[in-house]
């Protein structure tokens, strides 16, 4: 089972993706948790991907496809994969052809709108990297972080004005995907519309 999970960011591509992985003992590849852990260690490819990130745009294809070229020739991936965050225009999905066949493509649909209200409401502890929602996932007290009392924050990818730029970069770079998996009749439609307690 090799799956593409397509959408845009905060469509809950990553929650899903986790738990389907768990759920069929496979990897989840997110490239996201890959750049996360390069800027962490601030490596140069680190630093560079964090000024790419917190600018709103998106790290080079010749980057990402090297990443995870590298992800999928590791021996765990055997009994199939989840890629999350890739590819993210044709030329990376055209990359990715040339190097292994995916089984279906779960593109999470959710409107720009829904996606401002998600990603805005988020924080994170600055000591432990907890995250919370401030809808969905409040922390006990008011920008306090439950497990280490750390102050909670908000990343410079979810402020709105950044979440606008990824949106606009998604929908111009990302959105043609859509229709490239359509017509393999490898895409299948979920709506990925937050729903009501």
């Amino acid at each position: 089972m090799k799956l593409i999970f397509l959408g845009p960011p905060g469509a809950g591509k990553g929650t899903l993706a986790t738990l389907v992985a768990a759920e069929y003992k496979i990897p989840h590849i997110s490239t996201g948790d890959i750049f996360r852990t390069a800027i962490r260690n601030k490596t140069p490819l680190g630093l560079k991907v964090q000024s790419i990130i917190d600018s709103g745009q998106l790290v080079s294809d010749d980057i990402t496809i090297e990443l995870v070229q590298n992800r999928l020739m590791e021996d765990d991936i055997g009994g199939g994969f989840i890629l999350d965050g890739f590819p993210r225009t044709i030329p990376q999905a055209e990359a990715l052809e040339r190097i292994i066949d995916i089984d279906r493509v779960i593109n999470f649909d959710i409107s720009d709108e829904d996606v401002i209200a998600r990603l805005s409401g988020r924080r994170m502890c600055k000591n432990c990297g907890q995250n919370y929602h401030m809808v969905f996932s409040k922390p006990a007290v008011e920008n306090v972080c439950d497990k280490c009392g750390g102050e909670l924050i908000i990343r410079e990818d979810d402020k709105i004005d950044s979440i606008k730029k990824r949106l606009e970069v998604y929908r111009k770079q990302t959105a043609p995907l859509i229709d490239h998996y359509k017509k393999q009749d490898k895409l299948t439609d979920i709506d990925a519309r937050p729903q009501a307690e």
